[in-house]
Parts: C-alpha cells; sequence; structure tokens
C-alpha cells in the first residue's frame, strides 16, 4: 500500500512560483509513474505533468509546458512540481497520483489508471 502525502500549496501572487512535493510511504517509487493532477472549483480533475518511474522520461499537458517542471527523486521517495510565472486559471487543489507501470501519457490522460491518490493541496492565484 501506497500513501501520498502533498505540501507546499498556498497563496501566491500572479506571476509568482510554487514548489509542490509529494512524499510517498510503504513502498519505493521505482516502479511507479508519479503524476500531478488538478481540480478546480466545478471542473473535472484534469492531468498536470506525469513522470516516468525509473527515469526522466515526462508528460505535460500543452498548457503547462514552459511552466511547469516534474521531478523525481526516488532514493528519498519524493516527487516535486515546481510552478512558475502562475496564473488565476491555476488556482485549485492539486492531487499526487501514483500508477504501476503506465507510461506517463497514459497516468496523465487517463485517472482510471491511476492507483494512488494523494490527499491534495490547494493552490491559490491572486493578487
Amino acid at each position: 500500500q501506497l500513501q501520498l502525502v502533498e505540501s507546499g500549496g498556498g497563496l501566491v501572487q500572479p506571476g509568482g512560483t510554487l514548489k509542490l512535493s509529494c512524499a510517498a510511504h510503504g513502498s519505493t517509487l521505482n516502479y511507479y509513474a508519479m503524476g500531478w493532477f488538478r481540480q478546480a472549483p466545478g471542473k473535472e480533475r484534469e492531468g498536470v505533468s506525469c513522470i516516468r518511474g525509473n527515469d526522466e522520461n515526462t508528460y505535460y499537458v500543452d498548457s503547462m509546458k514552459g511552466r511547469f517542471t516534474i521531478s523525481r527523486d526516488n532514493a528519498k521517495n519524493m516527487t516535486y512540481l515546481q510552478m512558475n510565472n502562475l496564473k488565476p486559471e491555476d488556482t485549485a487543489v492539486y492531487y499526487c497520483a501514483a500508477g504501476v507501470g503506465v507510461a506517463p501519457m497514459s497516468l496523465c490522460r487517463f485517472a482510471g489508471v491511476v492507483d494512488y491518490w494523494g490527499q491534495g493541496t490547494q493552490v491559490t492565484v491572486s493578487s
């Protein structure tokens, strides 16, 4: 059983930066693709960025490319999402997710393949 705990959310002004962290407990991450999803009020949960289990193969939703960077440190069982140039439309609850043996694009595009979810962390972009 894998437990995921997000941190790093908060209130930031437009154009600001935040770095989200996801700590995994209960298993090593080598065999899991990891990803970040978000859900804004009144909207469906959507994939943001995902990364393969044992290498740096990544996938980004087009609207996040160039602003968000996903990374992982399997030795520390951590996954990160660096978010730059934040916009009000980035306001959402951000969730960490893990999927066994799936490609990053599949994890991000098909929430049904997610095996584990974190509890979420709120990101609010507002002046």
